[in-house]
């Protein structure tokens, strides 16, 4: 049935009580407070390991994003033999690992390990039991110094974070002076491939008509 006069609502089913329902997020800011409280205590029970595990760097997906990395879910087994850290051992010193991750390029594969090289050799392990030290546990000196700095810890979510740095080949690409207009250039280009159907057809036409002039 249309609709005439008033242009009223047909059938309007509209007594909901919304007003017990409606949500509202009035408490944004004190749970915006409350959750870096809880950060910095979880780094200062945890001190002086950090809160996070170590990640990779990846790249992001598609045309639009892969320029930029960013943290990924964790290091492949490839990259983990490649460090010489085991697989088994990685995760209990802080180091997440991804076994279902493949190396596409030998770049990800090389900046990866020596991320992992760089976290084994900051890395102090203390021994399990007091006074009983296993291969690969820091000595008395380190784990000394590092409870000495444990009090001086500031509250760390990502272990060697990753950065973001726009370069260009001859270097960061704030210095880059360019001599055409890309811009420009691209619009051309457009217009070229567009235009050269019409283009072939208005030449062919003008040297149909200089043949009969001639003749």
């Amino acid at each position: 049935m249309a609709i005439k006069h008033n242009q009223q609502i047909q059938k309007n089913h509209f007594h909901k009580d919304w007003q017990r329902r409606v949500r509202v997020h009035f408490d944004q800011p004190g749970r915006k407070t409350r959750r870096r409280n809880a950060r910095v205590a979880k780094a200062a029970k945890v001190a002086p390991r950090p809160v996070d595990k170590l990640r990779p760097v990846v790249r992001c997906p598609s045309i639009k994003y892969n320029r930029r990395v960013r943290p990924g879910r964790g290091f492949s087994l490839a990259e983990l033999k490649t460090a010489g850290i085991p697989r088994k051992l990685a995760r209990t010193i802080g180091i997440s690992v991804d076994p279902r991750r493949q190396n596409l390029s030998e770049e990800s594969l090389k900046v990866n390990v020596e991320r992992l090289q760089e976290y084994k050799n900051r890395l102090i392990l203390f021994p399990r039991r007091n006074g009983k030290t296993k291969s690969g546990d820091a000595s008395a000196e380190d784990v000394k110094a590092a409870k000495a700095g444990e009090n001086t810890v500031k509250a760390t979510i990502d272990v060697l974070p990753i950065k973001n740095v726009v370069t260009f080949e001859e270097g960061p690409i704030g210095n880059y002076k360019g001599e055409e207009n890309a811009y420009r250039k691209l619009r051309d280009a457009r217009s070229e491939a567009r235009l050269v159907g019409t283009r072939d057809k208005r030449a062919k036409a003008k040297a149909e008509e200089d043949a009969n002039k001639k003749k």
